[in-house]
């Protein structure tokens, strides 16, 4: 993938942009992978919550999706100072631990869906589109 900003220079205008925040290399991949055949356009990717936060004030994304357990600064670290950067960005919590506590906590930080990561990848495209409407 060439750097962010050139990405988002070259995408395509209909599609939404999406940041995506995991630390997982293998994750990312695939998150964009599918995202990208199904009309989103990723503008950024970032390994941890603080990176997350530096891009999308750079980038302004349409949607960030971002995992919960991460070294630097985890997801429920970042969720609200996300919130805070981009306050029209819908945000999605990409997560192996989903469970009721941790949905509870996301909906005080206002984080959008929660979803496992155990789903299959259409459950999370969905829910993408969902948050716009589509």
């Amino acid at each position: 993938m060439q750097n962010a900003e050139s990405d988002r220079e070259n995408k395509d205008p209909g599609g939404k942009s999406v940041l995506v925040v995991d630390d997982s290399p293998m994750v990312r991949r695939t998150v964009c992978s599918a995202l990208v055949c199904n009309g989103f356009n990723v503008c950024g990717e970032a390994n941890d919550g603080q990176e997350a936060i530096e891009l999308a004030r750079k980038l302004s994304p349409d949607l960030i999706i971002l995992d919960l357990s991460m070294p630097v600064m985890n997801g429920l670290q970042a969720a609200p100072v996300l919130r805070k950067v981009a306050p029209k960005s819908p945000i999605i919590l990409f997560t192996v631990y989903p469970n009721k506590l941790v949905e509870q906590q996301l909906r005080t930080m206002e984080v959008d869906a929660v979803l496992s990561k155990g789903e299959p990848l259409s459950k999370l495209i969905e829910k993408a589109h969902a948050l716009f409407g589509e």
